[in-house]
C-alpha cells in the first residue's frame, strides 16, 4: 500500500514541469496570437486608407477627364456659335439697307451710328446720317497727332530712344522700351499700324512735351475750323477724343493733302528694324490691303466707347472725283468696312447715272 502511495505521489511530482511547459506553451500561443490579431487590426486601417485613397484618385481622375471633355465640348459650341455668328453677320452686312430722304430720293441706311459723305473740293455734304452729332473718334486722334508731329519735328531721321511708359498699357503697340527708332518710322506706326506707344513717343519728345503737345492739338484743331473736336491724350485711347462725322471728314481730306501724310497711309505695310529685330506691320485699312477701292488716305479707330470707325478719302473710278467718307460707332471691324463700301457704291452708281451713257467720259 505504501509503495503504490509512494509511486502516485512520484508520478504528480514528475508530471508538474511538463505541465507547466504545457501551460507556457499555451500562454505563448496565445499571445502570438493576439499580436497578429493586434497586427491586423493596425494595417487594415492602411489597407482600408490605401484602398480609399486610390477609389478617390480613380475618381479625382474621371471627374477630371469627364471636366476636359466637358470643356473641349463646350469650346467646340462657343466656336461654331461664334462662327455662326460671323456668317450671319457676312451675310447680312453684304447686302446694302437703304431708306428715302425727304425729297423721297433713295439712299443709304448705314448700319453705323453716324456716316457722311463729302466732297471736300466742293465743301458739300452728299449724304449723311447724324454727321453733327459728337462722338468719341478713337485712333482717328492720330491723324491729328501726324499733323502736330510733322509741324513740329522737321527731322524725320532724328532718332529716339523708347521708355517704359510709352509702352505701358499702350494696347496696341509694336514698340517695347529701349528700342531706338526715327520720327519717320513713328510716323509710319502711327498711321499704318494706328501704333499708340508710337504716339506718345512723338508727343513726348516733341518740343512741345507730353501735355503741351496735346493742348497743340486742339488749338490746331480751332485753327482748322473744328469746333467739335477735342483731344485729350494723342493715341486715341481715351474716350474723351470727341469729333463728329463731318469734322472728321474735312480733317481727313486736309491731312491727306500733305504728301507727307497721304504717302503712308496707302502703304499696304512696313518693316522696320529695331535692334536686330525685324518688325512687320500690316495697315489696318482693309481696303488699303485689298486694293478694292482706291484709297488716297484713310484712318480706323476703335475703342469700347466709340465703336468700328473710318475716315478715309477715296477716288471714284469713272470721274476720278475724289470724296471723304466716314463711318462712326459701327458695331465690328467688318462692318466699318461693309458700309463704306455701301457708301461708295451707292455713289458712284448715283455718279454713273447721273453722268448718262457715255459715263462721264469726255
Amino acid at each position: 500500500m505504501l509503495g503504490g502511495v509512494l509511486a502516485a505521489l512520484l508520478t504528480f511530482v514528475c508530471s508538474q514541469p511538463l505541465d507547466a511547459a504545457a501551460g507556457a506553451t499555451r500562454t505563448r500561443t496565445r499571445a502570438a496570437k493576439a499580436t497578429r490579431q493586434a497586427s491586423t487590426a493596425r494595417k487594415a486601417p492602411a489597407r482600408v486608407t490605401r484602398t480609399a485613397a486610390r477609389k478617390t484618385t480613380a475618381t479625382r481622375a474621371t471627374a477630371s477627364s469627364k471636366s476636359r471633355t466637358i470643356s473641349a465640348a463646350r469650346r467646340r459650341a462657343i466656336a461654331r456659335s461664334r462662327a455662326a455668328a460671323r456668317a450671319r453677320e457676312a451675310r447680312e452686312l453684304a447686302t446694302p439697307r437703304f431708306k428715302l430722304d425727304d425729297s423721297g430720293r433713295e439712299v443709304p441706311a448705314p448700319r453705323a451710328a453716324a456716316a457722311i459723305i463729302y466732297d471736300p473740293e466742293t465743301n458739300e455734304v452728299l449724304f449723311e446720317e447724324h454727321a453733327l452729332e459728337q462722338r468719341s473718334i478713337a485712333s482717328i486722334t492720330k491723324v491729328m497727332t501726324a499733323l502736330v508731329s510733322l509741324e513740329a519735328m522737321t527731322d524725320p531721321s532724328a532718332v529716339v530712344k523708347v521708355e517704359r511708359a510709352d509702352v505701358l498699357r499702350a494696347s496696341t503697340t509694336y514698340l517695347r522700351a529701349g528700342y531706338t527708332v526715327t520720327v519717320d518710322e513713328l510716323l509710319h506706326l502711327l498711321l499704318i499700324g494706328s501704333d499708340n506707344a508710337a504716339a506718345r513717343v512723338l508727343a513726348r519728345v516733341s518740343p512741345y512735351g507730353s501735355e503741351g503737345f496735346v493742348a497743340r492739338m486742339n488749338e490746331k484743331a480751332r485753327e482748322l475750323g473744328l469746333q467739335q473736336t477735342h483731344y485729350e491724350d494723342p493715341s486715341g485711347l481715351l474716350s474723351g477724343n470727341v469729333s463728329t462725322a463731318y469734322e472728321m471728314a474735312r480733317l481727313i481730306s486736309y491731312a491727306v493733302a500733305d504728301e507727307r501724310v497721304g504717302s503712308v497711309m496707302r502703304k499696304a505695310e512696313f518693316n522696320f528694324v529695331p535692334g536686330k529685330r525685324n518688325v512687320h506691320v500690316n495697315s489696318t485699312n482693309r481696303f488699303v490691303r485689298s486694293g478694292e477701292i482706291e484709297v488716297i488716305g484713310g484712318k480706323t479707330g476703335f475703342i469700347s466707347s466709340s465703336g468700328y470707325c473710318l475716315a478715309t478719302l477715296v477716288r471714284l473710278p469713272q470721274t476720278g472725283r475724289q470724296v471723304a467718307m466716314v463711318v462712326l460707332g459701327a458695331r465690328s471691324n467688318a462692318a466699318r468696312f461693309a458700309e463704306t463700301r455701301h457708301l461708295f457704291n451707292w455713289l458712284n452708281g448715283s455718279t454713273l447715272a447721273a453722268a448718262g451713257p457715255d459715263g462721264g467720259q469726255q
